[in-house]
């Protein structure tokens, strides 16, 4: 039982300190310093944002995504075949992102986030040395094909052609990732939410993308991410016929998503998206802790396979409200671990949870349970 970012993490700094890297971005454009003095700016906030991970608790890492403006562009500028051009909406969010637009069939060059990985491996070797504790895993997260291609001008390749060749260039870096010994490789497929009950041909589509992605990674440990809403459209076949060992769902914007986890293989790890990412409220610890369990009990999977995360990306929230965050989710992790079922359901609301069909493993969707409109659709 453990608690992991999504992904991201803010940029900005905590109140009071300097924006270094905004600043030094500022001199890069103005020719006062070169593009290597503006990596060992984003290596230092590399350091910043993965010290504050390991100090709260959190023991699965990530780099903060802090080199990257977004993955659609961190992603696309690696491959052959792409432009970036203007800013379009993420999902539903006020947040954007650079639209790529391909040129022709993407094709994969070199790896992309290969060294990346490694020099975040390495800081996390050296902060664990300072504090006298063993190094703690570090995952490295990338966008999927049918997600980078749903977000993407797809110009005269056409989004078919589009997403498959994606999923050939993206299967090269994902082995590349495995050869360089990454631990959990995360792959972000947040488009499966738009996915809708009468679209065959896009379940269609993205389960061939997923196979072809995934191909030759069945001894890797993968990670499916979903977030920005539900995949249950998708279907739980394409989900779970596929050689993820984990997946991470978000079940605030996507509380449905729990039927999907009511039916993961019990040998499958769970990441429970349970701490609102786009609001800066503190999360109710007793909703976080029940969730842990209630995924525990589905499939006889147990605590040893389940995470607890936050819904989606906290890269814009303020750095003091996304640190609170994730200190929220590693206390929460380390409570579920000794807290009871039983008295966990009395502290949420007896009227909404039944403690001994969850400890059965038996399921009824959030969005059906009494009082789940009161809470926002959570668990």
């Amino acid at each position: 039982m453990f608690a992991t970012l999504v992904g991201a993490y803010p940029r900005t700094p905590l109140p009071g300190q300097p924006f270094r890297v905004r600043a030094a971005h500022a001199r890069l454009e103005r020719g006062e310093i070169d593009d290597a003095a503006f990596r060992a700016a984003q290596d230092d906030l590399v350091r910043e944002v993965m010290a504050e991970q390991l100090d709260a608790g959190l023991e699965l890492l990530t780099d903060g995504q802090v080199r990257w403006d977004d993955q659609q562009t961190a992603v696309a500028r690696g491959l052959r075949g792409f432009e970036v051009t203007g800013l379009l909406r993420y999902f539903d969010t006020n947040t954007y992102y650079r639209q790529p637009r391909a040129l022709e069939e993407p094709a994969w060059v070199s790896p992309i986030t290969v060294d990346d990985w490694r020099f975040a491996r390495d800081v996390a070797v050296s902060l664990a040395h300072e504090r006298g504790i063993a190094a703690p895993p570090v995952k490295q997260c990338l966008v999927g094909p049918y997600t980078l291609a749903r977000l993407s001008d797809p110009g005269e390749v056409g989004r078919e052609r589009l997403t498959l060749a994606l999923a050939e260039a993206l299967n090269l870096e994902l082995l590349a990732l495995r050869d360089a010994g990454v631990p959990v490789i995360q792959l972000d497929e947040n488009a499966l939410t738009l996915i809708g009950p009468d679209d065959v041909a896009e379940r269609a589509l993205a389960g061939e993308a997923l196979r072809r992605v995934t191909r030759g990674l069945e001894e890797a440990h993968l990670c499916l991410a979903i977030t920005m809403g539900d995949a249950v459209a998708a279907g739980a076949d394409l989900l779970f016929e596929l050689p993820f060992r984990s997946y991470l769902f978000d079940l605030i914007a996507g509380p449905d998503n729990w039927e999907l986890i009511a039916r993961a293989p019990g040998e499958r790890g769970i990441v429970c998206g349970v701490a609102n990412a786009r609001n800066t409220r503190a999360d109710d610890e007793p909703v976080m802790i029940w969730a842990a369990h209630y995924a525990a009990s589905t499939g006889g999977r147990g605590l040893d396979r389940v995470a607890l995360a936050p819904s989606t990306s906290l890269e814009y929230l303020p750095r003091d409200r996304a640190k609170a965050k994730i200190e929220a989710l590693a206390e929460a992790a380390r409570k579920a671990t000794i807290a009871d079922p039983e008295e966990l359901a009395k502290a949420i609301d007896p009227r909404a949870v039944d403690a001994r069909s969850a400890a059965l493993g038996v399921y009824e969707p959030p969005s059906r349970r009494p009082g789940a409109a009161a809470r926002g659709g959570r668990p």
